[in-house]
Order: C-alpha cells, then structure tokens, then sequence
C-alpha cells in the first residue's frame, strides 16, 4: 500500500522537478543507488520494471526507504499493464509510470488514489490519459518528440502537466531547453548514475550528480 497521498506525490513530482529513473537486478546497489540520491535530495525516484525478479527488488527498496529513508516517495516505471500496476501496488508504490499509456491501468490506480503517469507521444494521447484521470502526462521518448512537442502541446493545453523522459540530460543548457518549452518535470536514467560509478560504487558522484541537477532545474524555474 502507498504510504503517501496522491496530493503529496504530485506536489513533491512537480515541486523537485526531476525523478531519477533507475533499475539495477542486484537489491544492496539498488538500496545505495536510492539513498544515494536521497543525499542529493531527491525525494521522488522510480525503480523500473525492466528485469526477472524485479518486483522482488522493489520490495526491498519500499521496505528500505519506509524505515531508513524519511520522506523518499518510490514509484515503479516501465509499466505496461494492469496486472503489474497492482502487483508493484501491493509491494508499496507510491506512483506508476509506463511507456505507453494503456487506458486499463489507469483505473487500477485511481481505485487507490496513485498517480499513473503515463508514456504520451502525441495531443490525442496525452488527452486520453488526461479523460482518464492521470494528472501528470509522460512525454517518450522526448530525444524523438524534442522541446518543440512540449511547447505545442501547452499552446492549445495549457493544464498539461507534462513529465519529459528519455534525452534528459543533468547539464544546464538540456535542462533549460525542457523547462522553457513548458515541462513541469522530467525523468532522468542513466545520464544520473554513470556506468563506471555504478560499478565503482562510487555513491557520492551520483549524489553530486543529483544535488547539482536539482539546483539548476531550481534555478532555472525563478521567475
């Protein structure tokens, strides 16, 4: 069961402006990975479905940021259909992100006030999954869709809150491309943990990594 509100999720979606998305088979990386960017201050972080056994691992992040990890909101990514929404809701996602929007998943997670977030590559889906009840609209791959997407899709929808995934990238010139064209919030993979520091264990490089993205996209938003 989620242990934030679906009030709580969005604010603190939309108010951090970035949600690392990350997936890792082994559960001790997983748990650095997630504290690590913790440290950074992130509070919204998505572990995605991406491999064998992976609910199993989830498990061990939800149990590990409700007793050690104050306030960090998880949420599962890669999602594509119902039955898999509901198992990773029973395992304590807070959130749901898929890559495509799937109308089936949305009432599996609006029966439990969780927010499902999900993949929109043109007006008519994100419309969709707005008639559906997703507040926040993901726009994949966004390195194929471009920052022109997102400034067209606000012009004539503007309520769109939309979450940009794939091409993101932690340096200020990319970030400053999304946030003028209109995004509420982006996704970031692997541009956040490099392979070599993943595989050095180098955790405070990816916390570095996630403090100064935060400050940026932080910077880039005052008005």
């Amino acid at each position: 069961m989620a242990r934030y509100s679906k009030l709580q999720v969005l604010q603190t979606i939309l108010g951090t402006g970035m949600v690392p998305v990350f997936y890792n088979p082994d559960a001790e990386t997983s748990m650095q990975v997630l504290r690590a960017c913790y440290e950074g201050g992130v509070r919204a972080f998505e572990f995605t479905n991406r491999g064998d056994f992976a609910h199993e691992v989830f498990g061990r992040l939800a149990r590990y940021a409700a007793t050690e990890l104050d306030g960090m909101i998880l949420g599962v990514g890669s999602v594509v259909d119902a039955p898999t929404a509901a198992l990773y809701i029973q395992l304590g996602a807070n959130f749901v992100v898929g890559p495509v929007f799937n109308p089936e998943v949305a009432p599996v997670c609006n029966r439990r006030l969780i927010p499902y977030c999900p993949g929109c590559g043109s007006a008519s889906e994100v419309s969709a999954a707005q008639a559906a009840g997703c507040d926040i609209c993901k726009v994949f791959p966004g390195d194929v869709l471009g920052p022109a997407f997102v400034k067209d899709i606000k012009g004539p929808m503007p309520w769109s809150q939309i979450m940009v995934t794939g091409g993101v990238r932690p340096e200020e010139e990319n970030l400053r491309a999304w946030f003028k064209a209109g995004a509420g919030c982006v996704g970031m993979g692997s541009q956040l943990f490099p392979k070599d520091a993943v595989a050095s264990k180098d955790w405070a490089r990816i916390t570095q990594l996630c403090r100064q993205s935060l400050q940026t996209i932080s910077s880039l938003r005052q008005p």
